[in-house]
C-alpha cells in the first residue's frame, strides 16, 4: 500500500503543478489559518485526485477482551491514533470553529471560500474590545487630571461593558477549544461507556455515530487541504481469541463507522474464518441473523484475502532469520519440508529444539541415543502430529503392562498400522484431538520413510519431549480401557428356571450348555418332574407366577 501510494504521488505530480500542503513543521500554522477563516469546498478536481496517503492504526482486540463494549474500545482506538497522528490542536480547533465541506452546483473551481461570518464575528469583537480599553483609558486618563465626573463614570461603564462582552466572547472561544483539547473523544465515549443507564439506551449508538461523522468530516477537510486522499486502515488482531458476544460487537462497529458511503476507512480483519464463524453462529444475539457464520462474513467482508502457502526460500530465511539449528533451515535436508506454514508454530519448534537437545545431552552423559538432528526432527513430529504420536505412545505402554510390548528395533510406523483400525474407531470420542493433526499423509512418509524412528529411540527421546501434552495419551488410555471392558452377564433366578428345567428334561437329547443360565448342561436336567407346575396351594391352589 505504501508504494502504491508512492508511485500515485509521483504520477499526480506529473499531471498537475499543484504540490501536496503539508500538515507539520512550517504547515502547522497554515492549516490553524485554514481551519478558522475558511470553508472547504468539493471540486471537480478534487474528485479526480488519485494519490492517496494511508493512515495506519493498529486494533488489538486482546487489550480489550475483558470490557463489555469491545467495539467501544475500536472506536477510541480509532479517535486516538488520528488525534496523534494529526495533533490534539487541529481536531480540537475543527471541532469547535471547523465547517463541514461543502460541494457547489456551479461546479466552482475553487476549492476554498472566506468565512465572512467568521471573520466579522472577530472583527466585531476585537474592535469592541479595543473601543472598551480606549474608553477605560479615557475615563482613568481623565480621573488621573482631575476631570472625573459624569462623563468619566459613563465612559468608565460603557469601557467595562464593551471589554466584558467582547473579552468574554474570545474566552468562551478559548476555552472551548481547550476543553476539546484536553478531553478528547477517547474520554467522551468512555464517560459514555461507564454509563450503564445510558449505553442501554438507543441514544448511546447515536452519540458515538456524531462523534464519528466529525471525525469523518475532519478527515475530509484534510484531503482538500493536503490536495490528496486519506485512507485510515485499521489493522484488527485478536478478534478470534475473545468472547463470541464481544466479536458481534466489533463486527457491529465496522458496519457501522462504514455505514456512510463516504467514511474513508478500510478494516483489514486478520482472523481465523472457522473460529469467527463458530463464534458468529454461538452468538445469542445473532440468531437469524447469523445461524450460518460463513454468509454473514461473507456479506461483511468486501474482499476476501487468504494468506498464501509459504515459498521454500521464504520458509528458510524465516527459519534462519529466527537462529534455528542449521538442519531446520538446510535446503539439502528434507526436514524443513515438514515445519509448518503457520509463523507461530514454527516459532514455537524453533523455541522448543534448544531445550530439547540440551535435555538429550545432558541424557547422553550416562547414555547413548539419538542424534541432535533425531531430536530436532522428533520436535517437529510431536508438533505436526500430536494425536497420533500419543496413540503410538499409548499403544507401546498397554503392550508394555500386558507384557507383550514390540521389539526395541520395530519402526514406530509398523506399531501405528497395527492399531490404526482401533484408532478409527474413536474418531468421535478423539474429534477435537484429531484436529490437531497436519496431513497425514505427511505423517506417512515422515515416520514411514524420512524418520523411521524405532521403538528404542522413541523411548530414548521421550524422556527429553517438552512440546507434547500428556493429557492426549492420559485421555486415550481411559478411552482404550473402557472400550475392553466386556457387559456382565444378567444374574441367575432358581425360580424362573424350574419350569425350563422340568420341560428339559422330556427333551434332554436337545439341551445345550448355551440354554443353561449357567452356561453348563446339568442346569437344564438336574431338576425332578414334581417341580413342573409350581403350586401355590394356601392361595386356592393357583399356579404360581414365576418370579
Amino acid at each position: 500500500m505504501e508504494q502504491e501510494a508512492a508511485q500515485r504521488e509521483s504520477e499526480e505530480l506529473q499531471r498537475v503543478q499543484w504540490r501536496p500542503r503539508r500538515v507539520r513543521g512550517w504547515g502547522y500554522p497554515q492549516l490553524l489559518w485554514y481551519l478558522v477563516f475558511l470553508q472547504p469546498i468539493i471540486t471537480e478536481v478534487h474528485l479526480r485526485r488519485k494519490n492517496v496517503q494511508f493512515l495506519f492504526i493498529r486494533f488489538s482486540a486482546w487489550h480489550y477482551a475483558g470490557t463489555d463494549k469491545l467495539w467501544a474500545g475500536l472506536v477510541t482506538t480509532l479517535c486516538e491514533g488520528i488525534r496523534h497522528h494529526y495533533g490534539a490542536l487541529p481536531f480540537s480547533v475543527y471541532s469547535v470553529l471547523g465547517n463541514k465541506p461543502t460541494t457547489r452546483p456551479d461546479f466552482c473551481q475553487r476549492e476554498w471560500h472566506c468565512r465572512r461570518r467568521v471573520c466579522l464575528a472577530l472583527v466585531a469583537l476585537l474592535a469592541a474590545l479595543s473601543l472598551g480599553v480606549g474608553l477605560l483609558y479615557l475615563s482613568l486618563g481623565g480621573q488621573a487630571l482631575g476631570h472625573s465626573g459624569a462623563s468619566g463614570s459613563l465612559l468608565r461603564v460603557f469601557g467595562g461593558a464593551a471589554t466584558t462582552l467582547s473579552g468574554s466572547g474570545l474566552l468562551m472561544a478559548v476555552y472551548s477549544v481547550g476543553k476539546h483539547l484536553f478531553v478528547s473523544q477517547r474520554k467522551k465515549i468512555e464517560r459514555l461507556v461507564s454509563r450503564e443507564k445510558f449505553g442501554s439506551q438507543l441514544g448511546f449508538m447515536c452519540e458515538v455515530k456524531k462523534e464519528v461523522e466529525l471525525l469523518t468530516d475532519f478527515l475530509c477537510f484534510l484531503e482538500i487541504y493536503q490536495r490528496r486522499r486519506l485512507r485510515v486502515v485499521l489493522e484488527v488482531t485478536g478478534l478470534d481469541t475473545c468472547y463470541p458476544e464481544r466479536v458481534v460487537g466489533v463486527l457491529n462497529a465496522i458496519n457501522t463507522l462504514l455505514s456512510d458511503s463516504h467514511a474513508p476507512f478500510i478494516f483489514i480483519l486478520v482472523v481465523d474464518p472457522s473460529i469467527l464463524a463458530a463464534c458468529l453462529e454461538s452468538a445469542g444475539s445473532m440468531k437469524g441473523t447469523a445461524d450460518n457464520g460463513y454468509h454473514f462474513l461473507n456479506r461483511t467482508v468486501t474482499l476476501p484475502f487468504s494468506v498464501p502457502i509459504m515459498g521454500r526460500r521464504t520458509k528458510l530465511q524465516f527459519l534462519h532469520d529466527a537462529e534455528a539449528l542449521f538442519c531446520l533451515h538446510d535446503e539439502r535436508d528434507c526436514l524443513y519440508e515438514y515445519v509448518p506454514d503457520n509463523v507461530v508454530s514454527m516459532r514455537r519448534i524453533v523455541n522448543t529444539v534448544p531445550i530439547t537437545v540440551r535435555l538429550l545431552q545432558q541424557q547422553q552423559r550416562d547414555f547413548g541415543g539419538p542424534t541432535p538432528r533425531q531430536a530436532v526432527a522428533w520436535v517437529g513430529l510431536a508438533n505436526q502430529w500430536p494425536c497420533r504420536l500419543s496413540w503410538v505412545l499409548q499403544c507401546l505402554e498397554d503392550g508394555q503392562q500386558a507384557g507383550g510390548a514390540p521389539e526395541g528395533r520395530t519402526r514406530l510406523w509398523d506399531v501405528f498400522c497395527d492399531n490404526s483400525r482401533e484408532l478409527h474407531t474413536m474418531t468421535k470420542a478423539l474429534q477435537n484431538v484429531l484436529d490437531l493433526d497436519g496431513d497425514p499423509e505427511l505423517f506417512e512418509r515422515f515416520l514411514g520413510a524420512d524418520f523411521p524412528f524405532t521403538v528404542a529411540e522413541a523411548q530414548s527421546l521421550l524422556r527429553c519431549t517438552v512440546n507434547l501434552d500428556h493429557s492426549i495419551r492420559r485421555r486415550m488410555g481411559l478411552i482404550r480401557a473402557v472400550s475392553t471392558l466386556k457387559p456382565p452377564s444378567p444374574p441367575k433366578s432358581p425360580a424362573g428356571d424350574a419350569p425350563r428345567a422340568a420341560s428339559g428334561s422330556s427333551h434332554a437329547h436337545r439341551a445345550s450348555p448355551a440354554h443353561a443360565p449357567g452356561g453348563s448342561l446339568s442346569g437344564c436336567t438336574g431338576h425332578s418332574h414334581e417341580a413342573h407346575h409350581p403350586r401355590n396351594w394356601v392361595h386356592g391352589g393357583k399356579p404360581k407366577p414365576p418370579a
